[in-house]
């Protein structure tokens, strides 16, 4: 029977060995991917400096309005407000502002013109609700530009390298509790 005991233990510790090495092998795997993808978007982003912006004007811009201009086939919000004591076009993320530079807020679901407008219109109507909200800005001088919301602030960076952090933690924790187990197993044989 003892020697049965001591089977299923090694087996055992051994398995929960594999499981400790997998996890710290996945949390390795996990933070390359977050750093060769989301940290140069961090650090790419200019938009550092939180400020309190205020509603100028909102204007919905549809295709026939826009003529001459090569625009896409959705209802464009165009926001301007006052941030850092000047004039600046307002963004809605960072991405908004490289699909296409003359939308503040591009709508989500773009196959339903009439839901695209409604969601536009009910984005412009929280606008005029809250005339001051809070933005982020840049230090460069001749950026006329602000965002609504980042994408890549510290908030997403610090929830994106959670898993990976608690996937480390968990592996290297397994695998110190099989070696404490085998060297207390061993103190207790030798007794």
């Amino acid at each position: 029977m003892g020697k049965k005991l001591v089977m299923a233990q090694k087996r055992g510790e051994t398995r929960a060995l594999c499981l400790g090495a997998t996890m710290v092998v996945c949390a390795v795997i996990a933070y390359y991917i977050l750093c060769t993808t989301l940290l140069p978007l961090y650090e790419k982003s200019v938009w550092t400096e939180e400020s309190t912006c205020h509603l100028i004007e909102t204007n919905i811009r549809d295709q026939e309005e826009l003529e001459g201009k090569k625009v896409a086939l959705y209802p464009c919000l165009w926001v301007n407000v006052s941030a850092v004591g000047r004039w600046a076009v307002l963004y809605h993320t960072e991405d908004t502002r490289d699909k296409n530079q003359q939308c503040s807020y591009i709508p989500g679901s773009l196959d339903n013109y009439q839901k695209a407008r409604a969601d536009v219109e009910k984005v412009r109507d929280n606008f005029h609700k809250a005339q001051v909200f809070f933005c982020f800005s840049t230090t460069q001088e001749n950026e006329t530009s602000v965002l609504y919301r980042r994408l890549y602030g510290p908030r997403t960076l610090l929830f994106s390298l959670l898993w990976p952090t608690s996937l480390l933690t968990g592996g290297l924790l397994i695998i110190v509790m099989v070696k404490i187990n085998q060297s207390l197993s061993i103190l207790a044989a030798q007794k």
